[in-house]
Order: structure tokens, then C-alpha cells, then sequence
């Protein structure tokens, strides 16, 4: 008759292997939802683009993208990494700021883990006439586990993910 339970022998087997795969899948798994964060902002983004330049065009408006940390105006700076808006710019204002009876079309906020900056405090779409602004946007994990990923905006309005500047370099955080 064999005994219920396990002997120390297996109780220290099992425990070792356990913490093999602890040891090494536990930072893989901390990059896999690092990277996954950091995409999830980039396609925010690049969703928002779209959207915008679609709105300017069938509002016949321009209409404009700028950070913001409160969901109701535009925040000074490049720093983007508490969320952004999307709204009418009737005035088209450069930079970028909301003003009374401009209607809010979009807002976003960001994941706390990513750092988001652009080389613009505002992007602007005006329809099929003029050209947008064009620019980049680099997202960085704070922890640095992943490298950072842009989304390069065209003068056209057309956005594009990108791991590498045009010159072959990696793209840089700011800290």
C-alpha cells in the first residue's frame, strides 16, 4: 500500500522546477504586457488620426488632436502622456486650444506605464484642401522593458507605426 502525500524529495523537485520557470517567465511576461500596452496606445492613436482627418472632411471643419489631463483642454507642451482630445478648432487656433462652442469629438486617457510624447503640442486636419500637420509621436514603457515604438504622421494625415527613424536609429524617451 503506497501512502497518501508526497515525500521531501518530490516537495523539493517540484519546488525547484516551479521556480525555474518562475525566474524566467516572469520577466518575459512583464515585456509581453509592457509591449502590449505600448501598442494598444499606438493604435489608440493612430485610430484617433483617422478619425480626425474623417472628421475635418465630413464636417468640412478643421479639426484638431492636442494632450490634455482633463479631458476638457488642451495641456501645454509635448507631453501627451495623460491623454489627449479631439475636437472642433472653428477658430484654428496654432497651437491647438479649445474655446467656447467648440464641440469635443473624442478624448483619451493613457495607460499609466506609457510615456507618450510628440515633436508637436497639437496635430490639425483640415480636410482634403490643405495639408495637416505632420509630426511624430514616440511611446515608451516606463520601466524600460521594451523599446520604444512612433507613430510618424504625414503631411497628408496618414499615420504610420515605426521602430526606427528614417536614418536607421532607434527612436529615443524622453525622461
Amino acid at each position: 500500500m503506497r501512502p497518501d502525500g508526497y515525500s521531501l524529495y518530490e516537495l523539493l523537485v517540484t519546488m525547484a522546477i516551479a521556480s525555474i520557470v518562475l525566474v524566467f517567465g516572469v520577466p518575459s511576461f512583464g515585456e509581453l504586457m509592457a509591449r502590449n500596452r505600448q501598442v494598444v496606445e499606438i493604435n489608440a492613436l493612430h485610430h484617433a488620426v483617422h478619425l480626425a482627418r474623417k472628421e475635418s472632411i465630413v464636417r468640412r471643419r478643421v479639426v484638431s488632436l492636442c494632450p490634455s489631463a482633463d479631458g476638457r483642454q488642451c495641456t501645454p507642451g509635448r507631453d501627451w502622456s495623460a491623454g489627449w482630445i479631439m475636437f472642433e478648432n472653428t477658430d484654428r487656433d496654432s497651437p491647438p486650444r479649445v474655446d467656447g462652442g467648440e464641440p469635443i469629438l473624442g478624448r483619451h486617457s493613457v495607460n499609466e506605464t506609457i510615456r507618450l510624447t510628440a515633436n508637436r503640442r497639437g496635430f490639425t486636419f483640415r480636410g482634403t484642401f490643405l495639408r495637416a500637420t505632420n509630426g511624430t509621436f514616440v511611446a515608451c514603457d516606463r520601466a524600460d522593458r521594451v523599446p520604444p515604438r512612433a507613430l510618424v504622421i504625414s503631411y497628408t494625415g496618414r499615420p504610420r507605426a515605426a521602430l526606427e527613424t528614417p536614418d536607421g536609429d532607434p527612436y529615443e524617451c524622453a525622461h
